[in-house]
């Protein structure tokens, strides 16, 4: 039975082929390898549509190992970090988050084989009024749709670009070391999403610290994908075109209203799947060998100090 994923466009599909090792013949029978192995595994609960599946293959090049260790954590942190999904879809919170347009997933591509846009307005969200899981979990959520609807984003990955314009440190409150390793397991680890690279501006002296830290959870790699620049953003278009960045970041991709307006519609379109979502993850307690613990994977929380910054 043919896979049910969708054909890429002509120019995708040789990205695919060329940088992912992905033909249709490798994407059908690795499909039916993770769904054979996921039959077999007592403690995972996991999605095994087929366009799902291939975002894991995707973002692990076809490793058939890899894919299995992604999939695997990707359950297992429903488990280990319950607060990155303390909101849901449905959650009045979650439409609140979304329409502040602290994440802006810019939906346009200059060319298909460019990698997908992301822009973090971090003093878009006033401090203390959201957590930083619930902000986690709006994040996951549209990741969730990303794998499942855009191609462009699990084939070419994603350029982060974080703007904290007016960010203080009380927008970093909630970030704890120990949240912040969360956060790149979750991220790094656990994702099939390829980062190609992070541009940081506006940078606050003071949260520098923050910035260092983080880098230290990070592996190698990543690390080296991190770009700081300053406070101008004209630099920005080396990296990204102008004409699909927001019309208040100079550029001709609509305005940041019209782009958080596309993603209210995509969740809605896809209400009814995110409604599943709470069937999946993993019981520990029917993993073979032994279980995963928050301990283990994280540390306990005494272990991290908070941060001590003036």
């Amino acid at each position: 039975m043919p896979v049910a994923v969708r054909p890429l466009p002509a120019d995708l599909a040789d990205k695919a082929k060329e940088e992912l090792f992905e033909d249709p013949k490798k994407l059908e029978d690795s499909i039916q390898h993770l769904k054979e192995w996921i039959a077999k595994q007592p403690h995972l609960k996991a999605r095994t549509e087929d366009q799902w599946l291939a975002a894991f293959l995707r973002g692990t090049k076809f490793s058939l190992e890899r894919a299995k260790e992604k999939l695997d954590l990707y359950y297992s942190l429903r488990t280990l970090i319950p607060e990155f999904q303390s909101i849901n879809h449905r959650h009045s919170k979650f439409m609140e988050i979304l329409k502040l347009g602290t994440l802006l997933i810019l939906p346009k591509s200059k060319n298909l084989t460019d990698p997908r846009v992301l822009i973090f307005r971090v003093a878009a969200c006033p401090p203390g009024q959201f957590t930083m899981p619930e902000n986690m979990s709006v994040i996951r959520t549209l990741q969730k749709i990303m794998y499942m609807d855009d191609d462009i984003f699990t084939v070419n990955g994603v350029v982060n670009v974080v703007d904290m314009k007016d960010a203080t440190l009380s927008h970093f409150t909630h970030l704890t070391p120990l949240m912040m390793k969360k956060m790149v397991v979750a991220n790094q680890d656990a994702s099939p999403t390829r980062m190609k690279a992070a541009h940081y501006y506006h940078m606050p002296p003071p949260v520098e610290t923050i910035f260092n830290l983080i880098k230290t959870f990070l592996n190698e790699k990543n690390r080296n994908r991190l770009h700081v620049h300053g406070k101008d953003f004209k630099p920005l278009y080396k990296y990204v075109s102008k004409d699909i960045l927001p019309v208040e970041y100079g550029g001709n991709g609509g305005t940041i209203e019209e782009i958080v307006d596309y993603w209210v519609k995509k969740i809605e379109e896809y209400s009814k799947w995110l409604d599943e979502e709470e069937r999946y993850g993993t019981d520990e307690s029917k993993r073979p060998g032994k279980p995963k613990t928050s301990e283990d994977m994280f540390g306990v929380e005494g272990s991290f100090r908070q941060l001590q910054m003036d």
